[in-house]
């Protein structure tokens, strides 16, 4: 197992990554489009490929997680990034750490409540407004439900 810090050079890399894994280069939550430039990244390598990548900014004094990807489900990937991002959150001196997922995704809904994150908001319409900016958001999301809202979670330090 090998994470490590996501380095300036690889900023093309991650914007391909994002094309590849969010079907576009940007990635937007709660009206702001975040580019590869403006976040921060610890990925998981194997073998020299990425098997996982994390990426976060650090808002005044809070950790926003911007995304999370796994290419090996079930296998620890996701948690590991995880803990790399509340260990740095910590060292940061952070109050909280939050993310947006879709009203669809039942598997992140999960998977960040069971370990220790809470549901605080949810931003009606959100992902409507998204489409605006960028329209290839399809209508129907995972598990074909319909892709609507932004939920909020948190997890306070």
């Amino acid at each position: 197992m090998n994470i490590r810090r996501l380095t300036t050079e690889e900023r093309p890399r991650l914007r391909q990554f994002w094309v590849d894994h969010w079907g576009d280069d940007i990635i937007i939550v709660h009206g702001n489009i975040y580019r590869p430039e403006d976040v921060e990244g610890f990925v998981f390598e194997e073998h020299n490929g990425w098997i996982g990548l994390i990426t976060f900014l650090f808002p005044s004094n809070e950790c926003e997680i911007t995304s999370l990807d796994s290419l090996h489900a079930g296998q620890g990937v996701g948690t590991a990034l995880l803990e790399k991002v509340i260990k740095e959150a910590r060292a940061k001196e952070c109050w909280r750490i939050f993310l947006i997922t879709t009203n669809d995704n039942l598997h992140a809904l999960g998977f960040y409540q069971r370990r220790g994150f809470e549901l605080v908001k949810i931003n009606r319409g959100a992902v409507n407004e998204s489409r605006k900016i960028k329209p290839g958001i399809s209508l129907i999301g995972e598990n074909n439900i319909p892709l609507r809202d932004e939920i909020e979670l948190e997890l306070i330090l």
